[in-house]
């Protein structure tokens, strides 16, 4: 992949918490500036960034369930229609890994599936309401970093039998975030339709290749003005 492409890959993270709305506005602003893939706020700030992304070709995204995943699943499944109703494009949804290393498949699975059929009922009403809507794509969480690699195979099967479009190894909160070795053992498990992100620890240019090279679709960072300065050599 060209240097030039790398940007476009790019989810642009606005997670910090404390962030004030004019430094999420700012963060906007930036993404847009550097035409990235998506701009992903916690939920509450989607009211903000929906309408400043409209027409811009950055879609507006958030996250359920984050950082931990051990919301019920009643939670998730409110907080992922409101993401919805509010415009969200693609939800970021953190698997309940604690439960997958409790040996507790179904619940995993029954989780996921819950959360990603209520998007798509959400979706559907709004339509039936005559909004313009689709069912958002939805990234499911392993948090790669607490998971061997038996259960990172587990994680992604699951994942895939509940309707994920996207796999993704981290949050960014937790010891470690993306590694090479787990975006190709994700890339390799994952079928051609549902794409790979990875995140947490993504800084530099290099990251970004060494990632995208080992099949990453997408790239959640915080540090997109950081990479694209990098990109334009030093001068943006």
């Amino acid at each position: 992949m060209a240097d030039t492409d790398i940007l476009s890959r790019i989810d642009h993270a606005i997670l910090s918490p404390t962030l004030t709305e004019r430094e999420v506005v700012e963060g906007v602003e930036l993404a847009v500036r550097h035409q990235v893939a998506v701009c992903v706020v916690p939920p509450v700030w989607l009211p903000v960034i929906v309408p400043r992304l409209r027409g811009t070709g950055v879609a507006p995204a958030t996250t359920c369930g984050f950082p931990l995943g051990q919301n019920t699943t009643a939670t998730k499944t409110v907080e992922a229609c409101d993401a919805v109703y509010a415009g969200a494009q693609e939800v970021d949804l953190v698997m309940n890994y604690a439960a997958l290393r409790s040996g507790y498949q179904h619940l995993v699975e029954q989780d996921l599936r819950a959360v990603i059929a209520a998007c798509g009922y959400a979706a559907q009403r709004m339509a039936r309401e005559g909004q313009d809507s689709h069912p958002p794509l939805v990234k499911v969480i392993l948090e790669t970093c607490y998971l061997s690699e038996d259960q990172k195979r587990l994680a992604v099967e699951l994942a895939i039998r509940a309707g994920a479009d996207y796999v993704k190894t981290s949050t960014g909160t937790g010891p470690e975030g993306a590694t090479v070795e787990d975006v190709a053992l994700l890339r390799k498990l994952a079928p051609p339709e549902v794409g790979v992100k990875a995140a947490g620890g993504i800084r530099t240019v290099e990251d970004c290749r060494r990632l995208l090279e080992a099949g990453a679709d997408r790239l959640g960072t915080s540090a997109t003005a950081q990479i694209a300065a990098e990109l334009a050599g030093g001068q943006g």
